[in-house]
């Protein structure tokens, strides 16, 4: 290492008035040499006394003068490193070597009190939302000991922040989250409530030291409220299909009772008594296909990845409609790490739908695929009449298709959110018609060679 150098003796002070003085050497020995030959000896001594008194103050005049500036310079700097950005030179002008200085300052003051007011209301932003979240909010030091509550984070521990401030995460009950994933999803009580939470850990510096984040959100009301919003639809939808066979059986049956009650019997009875039968046979038929395609639903395996040729899959299905033929835009050659079987199926369900909306009407299905960032897309455009007005499309059983069993979606949706991707529908832009769009990670996945 490089050692310091050695701190000069003399200040900037008397090195200025030296170097002055040095300045003005040559000139008293001329005038102490010339004072010599023109005067006695006496009077060139008082002559020559009297103008080295005069240049040693005009040079301590000087030196006053070449301090003053600096000391001001000295001043500023100090008020902006103690955070004052009220004080401004007073001699700043251009075109001065110490105004451009000062004016620089004076500028750099400006700048800091703007960016120290500007982050100020930021972070008195930042307090009132983290005050407002409903979601519990916990920072710790380094050491693990809590720095920061807010309100949902105080009703959550039963205690107000003053009583919390300092204390270690171990004695919170928050300790173990340091270690766990990113975001982890538990179930416990805390003093101040339980249910089913989301945890987030996340790390952060202040001052160059890191601390760390705990983001407690309570699940349990939204899951409830989501719960409850299925439950309506699907009921709603279970209870049209369960009328739709109930209905006709009821009231056939009443029907066949009456027929049986009249003694003696009509003579055509056994005609009415058959064909009543038989209603009720088919429409108990289709209550009972009904339930087993709401059992198959609800046992769907989970899916047993392996490595696929993913663009030799999606034009096997495109082969496999009969009825008209899909165009086919030829994409990138990707293997992806999928089950095959289902994702097969999953997309025979959307060419199918989308066949179905164009089919008597002359119009094309379109099949493409590419790659967005770390997902494949794949688009199935049709040129139907669109989606209907309705927030059901995913809702088991629900369809707009006569003799529809309205599980085509929601098993395709059902394997593709299995997967890690997610399946959308909506009306096209471009033209007439609906496009469904898949998109699927390609973790584990790479384009072919």
């Amino acid at each position: 290492m490089k050692p310091a150098p050695a701190p000069s003796r003399w200040r900037y002070e008397t090195r200025t008035l030296a170097a002055t003085l040095l300045a003005t050497l040559p000139a008293s020995i001329a005038l102490a040499v010339a004072l010599g030959y023109l005067l006695s000896p006496w009077i060139a001594a008082l002559a020559w006394g009297g103008v080295a008194l005069l240049t040693l103050v005009l040079a301590v005049e000087v030196r006053r003068r070449a301090i003053y500036p600096l000391q001001t310079l000295s001043n500023l700097l100090e008020a902006l490193r103690e955070g004052d950005y009220s004080l401004r030179g007073a001699r700043a002008r251009r075109g001065d070597a110490v105004g451009e200085v000062v004016w620089e300052i004076n500028a750099l003051a400006d700048t800091l009190r703007s960016q120290r007011l500007a982050v100020e209301e930021k972070s008195a932003l930042l307090d009132k939302v983290i005050e407002t979240l409903d979601v519990a909010v916990f920072a710790f030091d380094g050491e693990g000991f809590l720095k920061l509550a807010n309100a949902a984070g105080e009703r959550l521990l039963g205690a107000e922040f003053s009583r919390l401030d300092g204390r270690p995460a171990s004695s919170l009950g928050l300790a173990e989250y340091f270690d766990m994933p990113t975001v982890s999803l538990v179930e416990r009580s805390f003093p101040g409530a339980s249910g089913r939470w989301e945890v987030r850990h996340a790390r952060f510096r202040d001052d160059g030291r890191p601390h760390d984040l705990i983001v407690i959100s309570d699940l349990s009301r939204a899951l409830r409220e989501e719960e409850r919003l299925a439950w309506q639809r699907l009921l709603r939808v279970l209870g049209h299909e369960l009328n739709n066979s109930l209905t006709p059986i009821r009231s056939m049956t009443a029907t066949l009772a009456k027929i049986l009650a009249h003694d003696p019997l009509p003579e055509d009875w056994r005609e009415d008594a058959a064909s009543g039968l038989a209603i009720v046979s088919d429409r108990a038929e289709s209550l009972s296909r009904f339930i087993g395609r709401y059992t198959a639903l609800a046992r769907l395996p989970p899916p047993s990845p392996r490595p696929v040729a993913f663009d030799e899959l999606l034009q096997r299905v495109a082969r496999l409609e009969q009825r008209i033929a899909v165009d086919v835009d030829p994409g990138p050659a990707l293997r992806l790490t999928i089950d095959p079987d289902q994702i097969e199926q999953a997309l025979i369900n959307l060419v199918q739908n989308a066949v179905d909306a164009t089919l008597g009407i002359g119009r094309a299905v379109a099949l493409r695929w590419r790659v967005e960032g770390d997902h494949a897309v794949v688009e199935i455009r049709d040129e139907g009449p669109g989606l209907p007005p309705s927030r059901n499309l995913f809702v088991p059983f629900f369809t707009t298709k006569p003799g529809g069993s309205g599980i085509g979606l929601v098993l395709a949706r059902q394997i593709v959110e299995a997967h890690g991707g997610t399946l959308s529908l909506e009306n096209r832009s471009d033209a007439r018609g609906c496009v469904a769009r898949l998109r699927l990670p390609l973790e584990r996945a790479g384009h072919a060679a």
